[in-house]
């Protein structure tokens, strides 16, 4: 006769075996009740009758059809400047994605804006750093620090400035055809619309106290504007030369400068799959808040999975497609997919990679506020540990691990 004790070992080592080939059948699939296109069989499962718009569900191929492997629900971590209304005035426009329209995004605000050739973005000056990324034409920018030392420069497409909290300071697009940047300020709720503007302050002084601060007559202020500019059209600027020895009364100049051109710097991390190139205050001194790398992956390869131990990425999308899969503990994992002028956001110590699935090259910038760019890649860690105890736990041989890349590679051709 079989005991109850026989009977029970005997279905649980069944359920064992039937659990394991389950693993094993669905690998890359772990989750139950099964999900994704994989695994809906029934009549008309993957269809959607809409209403809907075409255009866009075609854009998020991730998003209609999800990988098995996702799980879980979380913040959206796509936005797109591209959708983002934009404010036009004479001279150039503006659009902006703040923690308002973009719920997970609480360290960084972003700011795509246009300034015509002579377009000028007012003097004026902000409650949060400034950090910007040139991506058409050229920009004159001007600032002073806070004990009085004046910088003009010249930025074109792959530069870079930064001013601080307070220093005020001032853009204009040059010739022939002006400029496009992305601005990030170091602080979620940040809005290029609620500036502090040299017009307004001005416009809300009494004349007299004008008068006595500038050491003039009232009369000669009286035709200051009451209205502030924001975005106007001026007259382009001369040579640079000129304007620095305009403004260079004391020969005193900033220790160190406000731009720094990251397409000529060398790349941290470089192979035929792709670079990185960081730009932070090893590099770029005076960028004390915020930290940046500018990504290129080749054609079917990827930003390896990693994640970033010190601040959120804010990642701005230049050139390709790409999908991007975010996962949290939960689990949750999420991916969606980005195009050009498509913004995304990983909080800090998540990990995550980007895939090229394109046919050109996939460029983008991740943005941190953080003095100091870092990453922790996950083939790094596991090459790192003893073989065995990874080989335990992922059921891989050993000398399969020994395979793995060990460099922290950064990019990682397709296969």
């Amino acid at each position: 006769m079989i005991s109850r004790r026989h009977m029970l070992a005997a279905s649980a080592m069944g359920a064992v075996m039937t659990a394991t080939a389950a693993r094993a059948a669905a690998f890359g699939n772990p989750d139950q009740p099964p999900q994704g296109a994989i695994n809906a069989s029934g009549p008309g499962n993957l269809k959607d009758p809409g209403p809907r718009d075409e255009a866009i569900g075609n854009q998020f191929p991730s998003a209609t059809s999800p990988p098995a492997t996702d799980i879980g629900g979380g913040a959206l971590d796509w936005a797109s400047f591209n959708n983002a209304p934009k404010r036009i005035q004479d001279g150039g426009w503006a659009r902006q994605v703040t923690q308002r329209d973009f719920a997970i995004s609480s360290t960084i605000a972003g700011v795509n804006m246009r300034l015509t050739a002579g377009g000028i973005r007012e003097l004026h000056w902000h409650q949060a750093a400034e950090w910007a990324i040139m991506t058409y034409g050229s920009c004159r920018v001007t600032v002073l620090d806070t004990v009085g030392r004046p910088f003009v420069a010249d930025v074109n497409e792959g530069d870079l400035w930064y001013f601080p909290p307070g220093y005020p300071h001032s853009l204009q697009g040059l010739g022939p055809d002006g400029c496009e940047f992305v601005i990030c300020f170091d602080d979620g709720g940040a809005s290029e619309f609620n500036t502090l503007l040299l017009t307004d302050w001005i416009a809300h002084t009494p004349p007299d106290v004008l008068a006595k601060n500038f050491g003039v007559p009232a009369e000669t202020l009286a035709k200051v504007p009451l209205h502030d500019l924001w975005i106007f059209q001026g007259t382009l600027p001369g040579d640079l030369a000129s304007d620095r020895a305009a403004i260079s009364k004391s020969g005193h100049v900033p220790p160190h400068p406000f731009i720094f051109k990251l397409g000529s710097w060398a790349p941290a991390k470089q192979s035929k799959a792709g670079e990185i190139r960081v730009a932070d205050s090893n590099s770029f001194p005076i960028s004390t808040t915020i930290a940046a790398a500018l990504v290129t992956v080749r054609p079917g390869g990827i930003r390896e999975m990693h994640w970033h131990p010190n601040a959120d990425e804010w990642q701005y999308y230049l050139k390709g497609k790409a999908r991007m899969t975010v996962f949290n503990a939960g689990p949750n994992a999420r991916t969606m997919d980005f195009h050009p002028g498509d913004i995304g956001y990983v909080k800090r110590n998540i990990g995550h990679y980007v895939e090229n699935v394109g046919d050109t090259d996939l460029q983008f910038i991740g943005v941190f506020r953080a003095p100091r760019y870092e990453e922790i890649s996950l083939s790094d860690w596991l090459t790192h540990t003893p073989p065995a105890l990874v080989a335990q736990h992922l059921h891989v041989d050993e000398s399969a691990i020994a395979k793995w890349p060990d460099n922290a590679p950064g990019i990682m051709p397709g296969s």
